[in-house]
């Protein structure tokens, strides 16, 4: 065989070569897809105070594992107890008034009850005088000044209603939905709580990260100081949208972590995006800015997707926020499922190296 026939065979082989590659892609991208743009996501809570104050305890290390409710620092207490002590001595200072309201209606009620008493009394004396003035057996200067003592009496008693419903009033109700010591009381209550939220305390199971804080330090209500990332994760990976054509939720997968040369866990697709940033719209009040470009061929659009492993879940508990992996897709069984696996441990394998 001459040089030209050898170099000619090697050209068939390489372009027969190139041809089984390039529909075995093709296929491959639709059929058993890839993608190295995948993570492990952990959610982080950020450490921020409920009330401010300056810090004069702190009960954690950096990156140390927390549970719900443990205590991470503590604020100064002490004009915080202050308010509470001051609420308790308002909830006692508002029964005391009501006490005296109680008090102040008892002696209403006996004012109208003796001038009801006293009207009455000139009324039957006013009608017997009227009967005596007809007889002409009086004056009528000693009735009219009967008449005017009875109205003077109406008066009073007048007067005497008016001061007991402005004590019932102002007492309100006798229950505990009285309005002044309901007042009293959630003022002790919003006293009690701020006092409860100088110790900061963790709002998840996790690990506490980005932690400097030491005593001395003010804390401002409101702003974070920490974060703590949670021990629940989710995989995210990102995919072509031809990609996804055949991919749907429930679908299996294989995630291969960078961190884990060798190793392939088994997973299934939990959820798919419903879209992404860039086809968000913002009612900005202005006019639509289409996307310009003279490119015969443009970038792909990126979706993303959430899976979760089959088993292991102890594992994604440990890797880090922001993990990198590689996650195969079966949306197809068959030849394409089992070339798919094959593919899976060979970028495994390949982890070794890189």
């Amino acid at each position: 065989m001459t040089p030209d026939q050898l170099f000619k065979r090697w050209v068939h082989r390489a372009l027969v070569l190139f041809a089984v590659l390039f529909i075995y892609f093709l296929g491959a991208d639709l059929w058993m897809p890839v993608s190295t743009h995948s993570r492990v996501m952990h959610p982080v809570v950020r450490v921020a105070p409920e009330v401010g104050g300056q810090i004069t305890a702190v009960h954690v290390i950096n990156n140390q594992p927390v549970q719900q409710g443990d205590v991470l620092f503590t604020l100064d207490k002490q004009a915080y107890q202050l308010a509470v002590t001051k609420a308790e001595l308002a909830v006692k200072a508002a029964v005391k008034t009501n006490q005296q309201l109680d008090a102040s209606i008892i002696t209403a009620k006996a004012s109208v009850a003796a001038a009801t008493a006293n009207v009455n009394e000139l009324s039957k004396e006013q009608k017997r005088l009227s009967r005596l003035l007809a007889n002409r057996n009086i004056g009528q200067q000693q009735y009219d000044q009967i008449h005017a003592s009875y109205l003077a009496a109406l008066a009073v008693l007048e007067e005497a209603k008016s001061k007991e419903n402005q004590a019932t009033v102002e007492r309100g109700l006798k229950s505990d939905q009285n309005l002044l010591l309901k007042q009293a009381e959630n003022n002790l209550a919003d006293a009690k709580l701020a006092l409860y939220y100088t110790d900061v305390r963790a709002k998840v199971d996790g690990i506490i990260t980005n932690l400097q804080l030491v005593p001395g330090n003010y804390a401002s209500a409101g702003a974070p100081v920490a974060a703590v990332v949670s021990n629940e994760a989710d995989i995210i990976a990102d995919f072509r949208e031809k990609s996804l054509s055949k991919a749907a939720v429930g679908n299996e997968a294989s995630v291969i972590f960078d961190s884990l040369p060798g190793q392939v866990y088994d997973a299934h697709v939990v959820s798919v995006d419903a879209g992404v940033k860039a086809g968000q719209l913002t009612a900005d009040g202005n006019l639509a800015d289409p996307a310009e470009s003279d490119r015969w061929i443009r970038d792909a659009q990126y979706m993303r997707i959430h899976l979760t492993l089959d088993e292991h879940p102890e594992l994604l508990a440990s890797l880090p926020t922001g993990a990198r992996s590689t996650v195969q897709l079966y949306p197809v069984s068959g030849l394409a499922a089992w070339l798919g696996h094959i593919q899976a441990h060979l970028i495994s394998w390949l982890h070794y190296v890189y």
